[in-house]
């Protein structure tokens, strides 16, 4: 694909100063072919001077164009830009009408055919700048406009879109025109959808899914639409302002990039939310919390916007810390932020830590190209934990009072970073603006240091900063419990500020066993115990009373085994040693992912794995044997799944596919299935022919992307040959989906094979520019990041890398991906020689 002008920044402000955007007409024509759909767009808009401009439009064909009933030149479209000359200032109108392609990686409009019954869904995806690949726009997010939209679709599809839908007949839809928008928020989704509906405060809810997928929606149905209505009545309590759309509609569409889109009226999910197989209760309360973090956006994204994409983190911190803190309060997951302290706080602290990293609030995002790769752990986790510590130094009540200025402010308008102080300001007489500017325009992890001081009768912590932000933190204080020596006690927890003003005072009592700052989790920073509350936590981690306490120690020996300052071996050791007592689903999952795929897989060397896998497996045993009662059910298929991804021989798990059943439970469902298929395929001890047999049990999507996986993953040349020409082959006609991109790179390299792949370790840096370049940003994503030789720990990858970011040009998105990947190569090459 040819590369498309981005828009400036400067371009975006000009436009705006000349344009008043009223409102859009748009007529989509879904029943024009497999390949193309027509697209019919008229915007009413007027210019406030004399000006030239231009309109954005990727077409597949550009049929025609007239402004005010005058025909233009549609050859004179450049690119994906359509040039509006001599523009007079008043009201005009302009009508495009155009031929549009089909996604198959998740952007623009996107089709898919369910290979389990063979119908057809499509759904739109329009962030940050795909609306052009649907109909023409001023497409910047503060051209807000009304948008009326009207769909002609097969006779047996419904059609959802940001406003109720109604069915006019022969195939036509038409959505209630929507309040003030930006163009990126448009939705529409098209298709023969299974749908639950109910009504809440007035408003229709509904829940909508592929029909393949009906039954497990059905089964579920009950607990998402319980969540939707306690967030929904919980944002009431919280915001002055009313929901302000005319319904709540959440899609759950097949082979979507992120995680969820937060549209106006109509949230778009991935549709992995809809559980086919067995889940833990961590991956539900995820469900539950991504439901929290969309209906945030209706308030704080789509009500009022960003001006530009500089603010972002207005956006997505604000959603995640609210979809954590919200469903706390609103639902039965009360322990939502210790899952983000061990799964979601790493993801930030591991982007501010490279070369990559950027302010909160960045002040340079020059293009969209630029903003797109901010949608990163610093943007979501980083800038969550910062609002939490905000909301520790402001009180919840002074938060909330700036809050609904805000929205009282800008309701169906945008703003910027300093109308959010600003609005924060207004509520307190903290300096909220030097606040702003130490956690919102600098980079990196502070990393807060205790050492302890104990004499006869009192003892004396000092907490030293390295780094400039001031911190609020919570201190927990524990001593050994005497009647059972493995568990510790609470003594107390007290609040200090860091930097202090004044030198620490003295506590009274015997040294504790374990100091712990940033006990409740409450700031972003790195955490390194004093040596003699290591040593307890080494020794005694489980017998830590709080689950929030234990992530935040998870958290510093992860960030002490990245740091060079803990041994992976000795990480390994202390899991084994305190796992097989944990109780948290969110903590045993995210330590075993550490160790499986860090540890194990890049920071012990080639000749270390065996031991680690060893080690691994046999407390993924431990977790089983003590989960024989039934009473753990979560906690066992934790333990199972791992069992399976870390197994060296083939025989038990073998044994375990032949059954149908680990033995005590639980049964083998297709995740499972699938699970250990990919490791025998890695393991050698399956062929083609067995996992051909299993794509006929389950011809589903799933199904497709778990062949793909497995396939990819024999040991065999030939096979290796044929996954590499899926993914990154030059004919347009072979292209594999995003998911089955993914589902491949996931099972092209294998640490066991690394002598059979090694050859493309050279050749990925080539052929992953080329298809990132054809393909664009979303393949460039996943060849980034799924793709990429993450195994081959070594100065050569290196090199390779270094090199290709010197003079192959990789577009931003790839380039953005492999500047990480060389930088967690290299961290990772740093720790095996430590």
């Amino acid at each position: 694909m040819a590369r498309m002008s981005v828009l400036t920044r400067d371009e975006a402000q000009n436009r705006a100063q000349l344009l008043d955007v009223h409102r859009y007409t748009v007529e989509l024509d879904l029943t024009t072919g497999d390949e193309t759909f027509d697209s019919r767009t008229l915007i009413r808009f007027s210019a406030r001077t004399d000006a030239d401009t231009f309109v954005e439009i990727k077409p597949a064909e550009l049929r025609s164009v007239t402004l005010d009933g005058q025909p233009l030149d549609a050859a004179t479209l450049d690119g994906n830009r359509l040039p509006l000359k001599n523009l007079a200032a008043g009201e005009h109108e302009l009508r495009v009408d155009a031929s549009m392609r089909y996604s198959r990686t998740g952007e623009g409009m996107h089709r898919f055919t369910d290979p389990t019954d063979g119908e057809t869904y499509v759904y739109t995806q329009l962030f940050l700048d795909d609306v052009q690949r649907v109909f023409a726009a001023f497409d910047q997010p503060d051209l807000k406009a009304v948008f009326e939209l009207g769909v002609t679709a097969p006779q047996h599809w419904t059609v959802l879109a940001n406003g109720v839908t109604e069915h006019t007949g022969g195939g036509v839809w038409r959505a209630a025109p929507t309040p003030l928008i930006s163009t990126y928020l448009v939705a529409v989704a098209a298709g023969p959808w299974h749908s639950v509906r109910t009504e809440h405060r007035g408003l229709p809810f509904g829940i909508h899914c592929r029909r393949s997928l009906a039954p497990y929606l059905d089964a579920d149905a009950d607990e998402l639409l319980d969540i939707t209505r306690a967030c929904f009545d919980r944002y009431h309590e919280k915001f002055e302002e009313p929901y302000p759309f005319d319904s709540y509609d959440q899609a759950f569409v097949p082979e979507f990039n992120a995680g969820a889109m937060e549209n106006p009226g109509l949230v778009t999910f991935r549709d992995e939310f809809v559980y086919r197989s067995a889940v833990t209760d961590t991956e539900r309360q995820t469900r539950a919390m991504v439901v929290a973090h969309e209906m945030a956006h209706m308030w704080f994204g789509d009500l009022v916007t960003l001006t530009w994409w500089d603010d972002i983190w207005l956006n997505e911190s604000f959603a995640e810390y609210m979809g954590y803190q919200t469903l706390t309060e609103a639902t039965r997951f009360t322990d939502t932020w210790t899952d983000f302290g061990v799964t979601r706080k790493p993801w930030g602290y591991d982007a501010d830590q490279r070369p990559s990293t950027h302010p909160v609030a960045p002040e340079n995002v020059q293009d969209t190209a630029s903003a797109l790769l901010n949608f990163d752990g610093i943007s979501y986790a980083k800038g969550a934990s910062a609002l939490r510590q905000l909301v520790a130094w402001l009180g919840e009540k002074d938060f909330l009072a700036g809050i609904n200025t805000h929205f009282r402010r800008h309701r169906f308008g945008n703003a910027r970073l300093a109308d959010f102080i600003d609005s924060l300001a207004s509520a307190t007489e903290r300096d909220v603006h030097a606040w702003a500017d130490a956690w919102l325009r600098t980079t990196g992890v502070d990393t807060l240091t205790a050492s302890v001081d104990s004499r006869p009768g009192q003892w004396t912590l000092a907490l030293d900063r390295t780094g400039e932000r001031p911190h609020r933190v919570t201190v927990g204080v524990y001593d050994r419990d005497l009647h059972d020596g493995r568990s510790l006690l609470l003594r107390e927890r007290y609040e200090t500020d860091v930097p202090q003003d004044t030198a620490p005072g003295p506590h009274t009592g015997t040294r504790p066993a374990l100091v712990v700052p940033n006990d409740l989790d409450l700031t972003y920073a790195k955490i390194r115990l004093d040596d003699t509350s290591l040593e307890t936590v080494l020794r005694g981690l489980s017998g830590i009373p709080d689950t929030l306490t234990r992530a935040v120690v998870w958290n510093t020996l992860r960030d002490m085994v990245r740091d060079g300052e803990l041994a992976p071996a000795d990480h390994l050791a202390t899991a084994a040693a305190h796992l097989p007592e944990e109780t948290d689903l969110a903590l045993v999952q995210g330590v075993l992912a550490f160790a499986s795929v860090h540890i194990a897989g890049r920071y012990l060397t080639p000749d270390q794995r065996p031991a680690a896998l060893a080690t691994l497996t046999e407390l993924c045993r431990d977790l089983i044997r003590r989960t024989e009662d039934g009473d753990h059910p979560g906690l066992r298929l934790i333990a199972v799944r791992h069992r399976i991804d870390t197994a060296a021989h083939p025989d038990a798990i073998a044994a375990w596919l032949a059954e149908g059943i680990v033995p005590g439970g639980p049964e083998l469902d297709p995740e499972l299935r699938w699970r250990v298929l990919a490791r025998l395929a890695v393991l050698g001890a399956t062929d083609e022919a067995a996992i051909a047999a299993e794509l006929e049990r389950d011809p589903s999507a799933t199904g497709q992307e778990g062949a793909a996986r497995c396939r990819a993953a024999l040991p065999d040349e030939d096979a290796k040959a044929r996954a590499w020409d899926a993914m990154f082959g030059s004919d347009d006609r072979a292209d594999l989906s995003n998911y089955l991109f993914t589902a491949t790179a996931q099972g092209f390299w294998q640490p066991e094979q690394a002598d059979l792949v090694r050859p493309y370790v050279s050749r990925y840096f080539k052929d992953a520019v080329a298809v990132a370049a054809r393909r664009g940003p979303a393949i460039a994503e996943a060849a980034g990041r799924w793709a990429f030789p993450a195994h081959a720990v070594d100065a050569e990858t290196l090199k390779l890398g270094e090199k290709c970011l010197r003079k192959a040009d990789p577009i931003p998105a790839l380039r953005r991906k492999l500047v990480d990947q060389l930088d967690d190569l290299g961290r990772a090459l740093r720790v095996q020689q430590a």
